[in-house]
């Protein structure tokens, strides 16, 4: 856990345009989600390991068995993880105050999910951080179920895996391949020490295209 832990922690240092720039330039150009997922707080971000949830649409259930598995989501998402839900365009929240709230207490450190939220004021407030694609009042109850947990799931055309991980900010997520993880982590660290001495440079008043030449970075 330790040793997870000190990766998310600097993941959550970096930002999700240094990581795709690192993961461009090895090839791996399809790892951003659809730019319509985004933060229900735009000042918070997450990174880390993805545990993985797929749903699926279940009008007319019993709402006691949707609460119940819903609870049981709640009870083994992981410390110490993102979780990653693909929710099979689902019309309603796949996330909410109460939720929220548990999976913060627990240690998870963040959600994201191809369909909704709800009670975002209540989200925004606890500083949980929430990625989804629109916001509805409709709740799960009745309506939908988890299927499947720690199995690859699509979000938007772009495989997440177990083992993968993830970091999200105000301009996106990114997916990291699991096999990749350290390689990019050092990486991005290396691009972003690059960054701030071309920062440093155009501040001191070298031209743009100089520190380009001179540090290979813009």
């Amino acid at each position: 856990m330790s040793t997870t832990m000190n990766l998310a922690e600097r993941f959550a240092a970096a930002y999700s345009g240094a990581v795709f720039d690192v993961l461009r330039a090895k090839g791996h150009r399809n790892c951003v989600l659809p730019s319509d997922i985004v933060a229900i707080d735009r000042d918070r971000k997450m990174a880390g390991p993805v545990f993985t949830m797929r749903g699926r649409q279940a009008f007319g259930s019993d709402p006691h068995e949707t609460l119940l598995a819903w609870t049981g989501f709640l009870d083994r998402a992981p410390a110490g993880h993102v979780v990653v839900c693909e929710g099979g365009q689902a019309d309603c929240a796949l996330m909410g105050e109460l939720s929220a709230e548990t999976l913060h207490m627990r240690g998870v450190l963040g959600y994201l999910t191809d369909g909704a939220c709800r009670d975002a004021d209540f989200i925004r407030r606890i500083g949980f951080p929430v990625f989804s694609r629109y916001l509805t009042p409709r709740d799960i109850v009745g309506a939908w179920l988890p299927e499947s947990y720690e199995s690859a799931i699509s979000i938007g055309g772009i495989a997440v895996a177990p083992g993968d991980y993830l970091v999200a900010d105000r301009d996106g997520a990114v997916v990291i391949p699991g096999a990749l993880v350290t390689e990019v982590l050092e990486e991005v660290e290396r691009v972003m020490n690059t960054e701030n001495l071309v920062r440093k440079a155009i501040l001191s008043g070298v031209s743009p295209t100089q520190a380009y030449l001179t540090y290979g970075k813009f």
